[in-house]
């Protein structure tokens, strides 16, 4: 129930931006969040980011709205997380052509994503920081990800992933999501 309110939901508020009911292009993204003690079975270190606790995967349209999520374990390298969640594209958003994500996902991630379907297939398109970089940058389109996640953690329950069962955390995500939206369209 809770994804059929936000998938209408993000729908009445791409139209009333002057989008599309459906994207064209997303963004990929990983966070990891610390879990509390009673955690759960989904659980591990993600040794990049030395945090023990679960994952979360997100693809967010242009607009920052979340268009899928997965919650698992912290351990889970991006590339497998990236498979989980991007998996339900060979049914669903049929007008999605292009997917952005960060330089981490180049390890036969956009091969994959290519042969998800037969006709309308989707792009993967590694969006790389400058080598001359130093500190923070803003990247062209990742940006809105980032944002995404921004929003997510005004959420107090979301600050942490307090619950036993993944399923719950991508719920609260949802419901967060849908609040926010609500605020858009009133």
């Amino acid at each position: 129930m809770w994804e059929r309110l936000h998938d209408r939901l993000r729908s009445l508020v791409r139209q009333q931006a002057g989008r599309a009911r459906q994207p064209t292009a997303a963004i990929l993204d990983s966070q990891s969040i610390k879990t509390t003690d009673r955690g759960g079975a989904e659980r591990g270190y993600d040794a990049g980011k030395h945090v023990y606790g679960r994952k979360r995967h997100i693809l967010v349209d242009t607009l920052g709205l979340v268009l899928l999520v997965t919650v698992h374990s912290a351990g889970t390298q991006d590339r497998d997380g990236a498979r989980t969640v991007l998996a339900p594209l060979a049914h669903r958003f049929s007008k999605l052509r292009k997917i952005w994500a960060d330089s981490i996902y180049n390890s036969g991630i956009a091969e994959w994503v290519r042969d998800l379907r037969q006709r309308n297939r989707i792009a993967l398109e590694l969006v790389k920081r400058p080598a001359d970089a130093q500190g923070f940058l803003v990247l062209a389109n990742r940006w809105v990800v980032e944002r995404t996640f921004a929003w997510l953690s005004f959420q107090r329950r979301l600050s942490k992933d307090y619950e036993y069962l993944p399923a719950t955390s991508e719920a609260f995500i949802r419901v967060a999501m849908i609040r926010l939206m609500v605020a858009r369209l009133t």
